[in-house]
């Protein structure tokens, strides 16, 4: 018997096949006492074990590239935490075996991650997976992770780790099901990166029977289990009409009647540029410049490596448009030379914009990086700067920029919701506003986005966070400048339209996102996207400013 069930769609496409569940986690070690003898090569069975951790998921960053290769050489640093090294050793030193005190001091760790307010609540996951890995290594069993399997198949999994998620091969994972994750959360960014149908948050997902044939749609977040023949004909139907359209979808983003939307690529490195080139972004809306501060957290890159890693980006969109975003530091992403180890709630405390200007070494050195990478070089660089507040901010990376003799136009990020209620007067200091949706709908309804449990409040399509949108993208209209949006809503189709509607002059999203956005918006009139904008923003939820959008737009 065919039954519906219904989480969030995270990534387009059609898969069906059947469910493979993820490995599970390692057991809990036993607790057994060794002789003090034993304490030093106990420890040191625990340093091996955590650097090779380390170095297994530094590399696997560095094979996937691109968005993986940030979050897993964050996860590299989260297993070389030197107080949780220190706590292993004190707990060996006391008579536990090596993998009891991973195990142990993973969980206290735990503990006051949990303890340290909802923030941190996302980044449980990642810290349990380094310690499976850890514990795994040491117990001489095999990882957990994706399983064997010649046969293609759906996987099923509590929650995907971002070192399993990076490496999934498409040809054998036809797309994932995941019990918890939001739309924003590392799994869903890098399903997207990878192109593979996905749907998360789905309640009951662990309880779907191994070997059981499932649809996944993920564009709308249905999940079809036992799906009859006629509803397997109908999906593969969809699917192929959408490939249709896709493939029949080139040239610069547009509505039907012309009005042109710049279709812009998110990056965050030179590795991604091939990626956004063949799917024909206009240029870069986004530019992450973290990946080169992650090789060595504990010191900056030097201004020589900066303009070799700038260069190459800009060499590749002669004549476009190249969004850089400064240093994004602090809250989960954490430098050691940069970001306090104390602060009680660091979401909310010294990050970004902020880091940059307590320490005006580090932003001076890149703004004149981006400076000399630019040199000579057709490339329209655009600058911005991550969390700006008020107008005082926007001065003061406007006033940097011009200190530093960079030559390119100074925007702000419109992620803290006083920006946005505000924008006309940040935009009497800089000359675009670009909208970080992730972070501007995490700090309007108090939701952290890696938490599953409040992933619908971390739903783009909420009309307060429209209203925000409306209300910068009114402000930058006033002022006859841009305001465009690269977080993660840019790249559901259906919301780009409504985004459209709202004034957004730009979308820049990751590049398997462009080909979908560009397609969706030759479908519609500036007018019809307008109204659907209008409907969505009448609506009192996420889900009923979904459906009246899509009510205007398939003229229903």
């Amino acid at each position: 018997m065919e039954t519906t069930l219904r989480g969030v769609g995270v990534s387009h496409g059609v898969a069906i096949g059947e469910v493979r569940h993820m490995g599970t986690a390692v057991l809990e070690p036993p607790v057994k006492q060794i002789p003090a003898d034993e304490v030093e090569r106990e420890q040191e069975r625990a340093r091996q074990a955590v650097q090779a951790v380390a170095s297994d998921l530094v590399a696997r960053g560095s094979l996937a590239g691109g968005e993986a290769q940030a979050v897993l050489e964050a996860q590299a640093l989260m297993a070389q935490d030197p107080e949780l090294i220190a706590d292993v050793e004190r707990r060996v030193a006391a008579g536990s075996t090596a993998e009891r005190a991973v195990y142990d001091a993973f969980a206290a760790y735990r503990e006051m991650l949990a303890g340290a307010g909802e923030y941190f609540a996302g980044r449980v996951a990642d810290l349990d997976d380094v310690r499976n890995r850890i514990v795994a290594r040491l117990l001489g069993v095999p990882m957990p992770g994706v399983p064997d399997s010649d046969e293609p198949y759906v996987l099923v999994a509590r929650d995907l780790a971002p070192a399993d998620t990076a490496l999934l091969d498409p040809s054998l994972v036809l797309g994932f099901v995941t019990e918890e994750g939001g739309p924003t959360s590392h799994s869903a960014i890098l399903a997207r990166a990878l192109g593979v149908p996905a749907v998360v948050a789905l309640p009951g997902a662990v309880g779907l029977a191994e070997g059981t044939v499932i649809a996944v749609d993920g564009s709308t977040g249905e999940i079809f289990v036992n799906p009859s023949d006629e509803r397997k004909a109908q999906l593969e139907a969809v699917a192929a009409e959408r490939r249709a359209a896709l493939a029949a979808s080139a040239g610069p983003g547009a509505t039907s009647d012309g009005h042109r939307v710049p279709l812009l690529a998110n990056i965050g490195g030179p590795a991604d540029v091939a990626a956004a080139v063949e799917a024909g972004a206009e240029g870069v809306g986004l530019f992450r410049t973290e990946f080169l501060f992650l090789d060595d957290h504990r010191n900056a890159p030097s201004e020589e490596k900066q303009v070799e890693a700038y260069r190459q980006v800009l060499e590749a969109f002669p004549e476009s448009r190249v969004v850089v975003r400064v240093l994004d530091a602090g809250a989960d992403k954490p430098l050691e030379f940069l970001t306090p180890a104390d602060e009680p709630n660091p979401a909310l405390g010294v990050r970004g914009l902020r880091t940059l200007l307590d320490h005006p070494e580090v932003l001076r050195t890149q703004l004149s990086a981006l400076a000399k990478a630019a040199e000579g070089l057709p490339v329209q660089l655009e600058v911005m700067a991550p969390m700006v507040a008020d107008r005082a901010d926007a001065k003061a990376f406007a006033d940097a920029c011009r200190a530093a003799g960079l030559r390119a136009k100074v925007g702000a990020m419109v992620e803290i919701p006083s920006a946005a209620l505000r924008a006309r007067s940040v935009l009497q200091e800089v000359e675009f506003l670009s909208l970080g949706t992730n972070d501007l709908a995490q700090y309007t309804f108090a939701a952290d986005r890696q938490v599953g449990a409040v992933s619908r409040l971390q739903d783009p399509w909420q009309p307060a966070l429209l209203d925000l949108v409306a209300m910068a993208a009114e402000a930058a209209r006033a002022e006859s400048k841009g305001c465009g949006v690269c977080g993660e809503a840019a790249s559901d189709p259906l919301l780009a339209c409504v985004l459209t509607g709202l004034g957004v002059t730009s979308l820049s999203m990751g590049a398997a996102s462009l080909p979908h956005v560009r397609a969706e918006l030759a479908k519609h009139t500036l007018a019809q996207c307008e109204r659907a904008a209008a409907a969505a923003r009448a609506a009192d939820t996420a889900e009923e400013a979904r459906e009246a959008a899509r009510a205007v737009l398939s003229g229903e």
